[in-house]
């Protein structure tokens, strides 16, 4: 990628918030706010193809919803990078996109898109193709009893986690102060685990997994 500002749209209903992302992104030096919509309507007349690299989507607008403007937007520009935020957690929802469509989306829940240091790391991830998963929403996760994900073990699954939040191997290897081998070795036994054929959407296909075969208890 060049040194060329991060061109970013915002799609957020609610206009306070709206006006608060495009403030606090605005004083960004590497990120640029190229689109400030209010809505799917609104955002199809604006977002044109190879005019924005990332778009920040509210999964719940009033004239349509985040999924179905970013799969639209996605079709017309293939390089179009999706963070979804989202006020409740439906981490899930990712799992229901269809396959082809699955590359280059990330979601954050608005509680953590309020800090801008998360904001900014997961624009800037997912502008260099990565995908980002909320890490705090994936710390909570705990996997279904009985399914795919359940039978991994307790060190495969904090790697398949890490994985979700966007690390590479030789990050989730720094991180846990082991050898960048045995991560790949780690997920050849993880992909093996939940049926996954090793290639280039391995890691989606896994961490979609991971979205599907977990759960994250309520916090009171």
């Amino acid at each position: 990628m060049n040194d060329s500002p991060i061109r970013v749209a915002i799609v957020e209903d609610h206009q306070l918030y709206r006006d608060l992302l495009k403030t606090a992104l605005d004083g960004v030096p590497d990120i640029n706010v190229v689109v400030s919509a209010a809505g799917s309507t609104h955002a199809r007349l604006l977002i044109l193809p190879g005019e924005v690299d990332v778009a920040l989507l509210d999964i719940e607008l009033a004239d349509g919803n985040g999924i179905g403007l970013g799969v639209a937007l996605r079709r017309a520009d293939p390089d179009l990078k999706i963070v979804l935020i989202s006020a409740q957690d439906v981490l899930e929802i990712l799992t229901t996109l269809p396959a082809e469509d699955r590359k280059h989306w990330s979601y954050l829940s608005k509680t953590s898109s309020t800090s801008l240091s998360v904001l900014v790391d997961a624009i800037q991830k997912a502008s260099r193709g990565e995908s980002v998963i909320d890490g705090e929403l994936l710390l909570r996760s705990k996997p279904r009893l009985g399914s795919p994900v359940g039978a991994l073990t307790t060190r495969q699954f904090e790697i398949l986690r890490l994985v979700a939040t966007g690390l590479s191997n030789q990050g989730i290897a720094e991180l846990l102060g082991i050898a960048s081998n045995s991560v790949v070795n780690h997920l050849s036994a993880i992909y093996a685990t939940l049926g996954i054929p090793e290639g280039n959407n391995a890691r989606v296909s896994a961490v979609l997994s991971f979205l599907n075969d977990t759960s994250r208890p309520s916090v009171s």
